[in-house]
């Protein structure tokens, strides 16, 4: 009894983190950070993504992620994007996701979120916001 138990708990505990992360490292070529609360890890595939996370490529390095409702983006060179908000709970209609370039590039594809509620998804450059209204796009920002 107390192994299924402890297995019960495991499980529920490993299931509760997993919510918090909103996706994972897809691919990394060169020199790609993840600052999380102030701390910077390497970028490495299958690494978790959180909220709040700033996603840094420098010169000559790139980094594509995906997203739980399969929202696909791909960093250029040079690059600075933080994920500010990502909600996806579709079993309660709720659904969000808003991400902020600083410099770089981004190639954008819509996933679930976007193609249920494209008005829900924003990605804010320093001149102005994108409202996502189709299912892809590519974004440059100069310095």
């Amino acid at each position: 009894m107390w192994r299924q138990l402890l297995a019960a708990l495991l499980l529920t505990l490993g299931t509760a983190s997993a919510w918090a992360d909103i996706g994972f490292v897809k691919t990394v070529s060169g020199d790609a950070t993840i600052v999380s609360s102030g701390a910077s890890r390497k970028a490495e595939v299958g690494a978790a993504l959180k909220v709040g996370d700033e996603l840094r490529t420098a010169a000559g390095a790139s980094m594509g992620i995906t997203l739980r409702d399969n929202t696909v983006m791909s960093f250029g060179p040079s690059t600075v994007f933080v994920l500010e908000e990502y909600l996806f709970a579709p079993s309660r209609g709720e659904a969000k996701l808003t991400g902020r370039i600083g410099s770089g590039s981004l190639h954008y594809i819509s996933g679930l979120i976007a193609r249920n509620r494209p008005e829900a998804v924003s990605v804010k450059t320093p001149t102005g916001t994108i409202g996502v209204r189709g299912t892809r796009f590519v974004v440059v920002v100069d310095q």
